[in-house]
């Protein structure tokens, strides 16, 4: 049994209940099959209703849209200080992207970097180096890179190879869906957050050439990027709202 609990809870108004409990067992099927062998990282996951989280447990959240994010008070952690992931379901109805998809990308990426503090090193030929946040699903985020559970669509997500500049390309395999072909590659519709340490931007975003119209360079509130510019003394712990049952 995985020593990690992800209570998986719905605080918008665009979803039902019965929605997003729908979405657990084919989560569930993704990180314990799929994610867990390889990277090492597995959890179990039940679906709540709001304030019966249980104790010790991480947080998967359904939001209605990044302000709706701050106006609840869903900031960066759990009321004890632990990993929280949100996902936005109004925004990507809206955008006509698969809200399965996003909670997806946002539950693997939370059990991969939990604390949001990791990245990878990069030195190019020049000497120049660069750091890659370790997000798992921004490369190849994309609704048509995702992949279906029992009729449920999940998202990609890459290998820990993406982040060794080592591998040649088409060496080994770089993402659960063999799409892309090497390292620090971004698919159509992927980004990823850097950061060049002789400049004084701090973290900012690369996007694939089709993807780049699609994304803002700040980060919306309540997102891991916006978590990663921001200073961790300045992290807010949650504070649920109750939200009647639909």
């Amino acid at each position: 049994m995985a020593n990690i609990q992800v209570a998986v809870m719905n605080t918008s108004t665009v979803l039902t209940d019965a929605q997003v409990q729908a979405l657990v067992p084919a989560l569930q099927i993704q990180v314990h099959r799929d994610f867990a062998p390889v990277w090492g990282q597995d959890a179990n996951l039940l679906f709540v209703s709001q304030g019966s989280a249980p104790p010790g447990s991480w947080w998967l959240s359904a939001f209605d849209n990044s302000d709706q994010a701050g106006a609840l008070g869903y900031h960066d952690l759990t009321p004890e200080g632990l990993p929280l992931g949100k996902f936005f379901a109004g925004t990507d109805i809206q955008n006509g992207t698969q809200w399965t998809v996003t909670a997806s990308h946002e539950l693997l990426e939370m059990l991969a970097d939990p604390d949001v503090n990791l990245c990878a090193y990069l030195q190019n030929n020049s000497g120049d180096t660069l750091f890659y946040a370790y997000e798992v699903c921004d490369a190849c985020e994309a609704d048509a890179f995702g992949y279906s559970i029992n009729g449920t669509l999940v998202s990609d997500f890459v290998y820990p190879a993406w982040f060794e500049s080592f591998h040649q390309p088409g060496s080994t395999q770089f993402d659960f869906q063999s799409k892309v072909q090497q390292p620090f590659q971004l698919l159509s519709g992927g980004y990823i957050s850097t950061l060049d340490p002789s400049s004084s931007n701090g973290w900012t975003q690369a996007v694939s050439q089709e993807g780049a119209q699609r994304y803002a360079m700040r980060a919306p509130v309540g997102s891991r990027r916006e978590r990663r510019r921001t200073p961790r003394s300045h992290w807010l712990r949650s504070q649920p709202v109750m939200r009647p049952a639909r």
